[in-house]
């Protein structure tokens, strides 16, 4: 992890004393006959590890997540013969490349993260059926699943949501891929994005240019830009299309684009040198949490939901709607 991040190792060193609130092998609650699936897709060169507070929520209120590693897009999964494998799908990208070859590697990637999913699917529904042995089978409600995911991951979750077995999605701030590849998506997706993201997509409304003066503060070309906003046009129009099937795009004040992952817990410094937002981890969190449970429980329970995403709430006057 730290390689990854480009930090030395002892950065990390004080995870091994943290605790979460799971346990392996817990048995099933017997209040319900079976659960609702949820399925977590992680960012690129992230973990599933690194969405452990968002699966141990919804999984307190009554869901199966299944938070999946994408072999070569984690900093590492191990798997149980002992092999380990790090991430080598960040070489399909480079400093190099044109904007056309980047968003072709993005595509191709994007479309194995999402078979990625759908096997996974797929292997739930064996266990479910009981061909393949687990604690889980005839447990799972496979006619109410759910996925999100961050960052690529949510864009992972809203292409995945192109399949019939889907309910519902959540995208925490991840741009979307594959946008040239079929019609716009007619199903309720949540876009929670920072506030970053935000801007990107505010100046994309606003139809402003960034000047000479801001592309070479960024370090990228005027032709480049022009690529990214076309997308993010694009990006938007599949956003009305999914609040009309009763989605929301909304973003958070004061929160950077990992504050979306448990590494907001990692360390204030992250704050400082503006990896997460200057909202503390915790209400960042909260947020993020009563949030995408309100959207599921919506969808995917079909009570007791909904309330947050339909309007704005006193108890977090941090999350403001977007109007795409």
């Amino acid at each position: 992890m730290a390689e990854n991040y480009g930090l030395p190792g002892f950065v990390f060193h004080h995870l091994k004393y943290v605790s979460s609130h799971s346990y392996t092998a817990a048995l099933v609650s017997s209040s319900q006959t079976s659960y609702p699936l949820i399925l977590a897709s992680p960012g690129f060169g992230s973990s599933r590890f690194l969405h452990t507070s968002q699966a141990e929520n919804l999984a307190s209120h009554g869901y199966i997540v299944a938070a999946i590693d994408h072999t070569y897009n984690t900093f590492a999964t191990e798997f149980p013969d002992g092999r380990i494998t790090t991430d080598t799908a960040s070489k399909l990208f480079s400093p190099d490349h044109d904007y056309a070859t980047e968003s072709r590697n993005r595509n191709k990637l994007g479309k194995i993260l999402t078979d990625d999913v759908l096997f996974v699917l797929d292997q739930l529904e064996q266990i479910q059926s009981g061909h393949i042995p687990s604690q889980l089978q005839g447990r799972i409600d496979l006619s109410h699943v759910g996925v999100f995911g961050h960052s690529i991951g949510g864009a992972t979750a809203y292409d995945v949501s192109y399949d019939p077995r889907i309910l519902a999605g959540i995208d925490l701030d991840g741009g979307l891929y594959r946008l040239g590849d079929r019609e716009g998506l007619k199903k309720p997706i949540l876009f929670i994005n920072s506030e970053s993201g935000y801007e990107k997509l505010k100046r994309v409304i606003d139809n402003r240019n960034y000047t000479d003066a801001e592309l070479h503060q960024m370090g990228d070309t005027r032709e480049w830009v022009n690529q990214v906003m076309k997308d993010k046009q694009r990006e938007l129009e599949r956003m009305r299309e999914t609040i009309a099937a009763g989605g929301e795009v909304l973003y958070i004040e004061k929160t950077e684009h990992l504050n979306f992952a448990d590494v907001q817990f990692f360390s204030p410094m992250f704050s400082m040198l503006s990896i997460t937002g200057k909202l503390p981890p915790e209400r960042a969190n909260s947020i993020i949490n009563a949030y995408m449970l309100d959207f599921f429980d919506m969808y995917l329970k079909q009570k007791g939901g909904g309330t947050l995403i339909k309007g704005r709430d006193s108890r977090f006057p941090e999350v403001k709607l977007i109007n795409p």
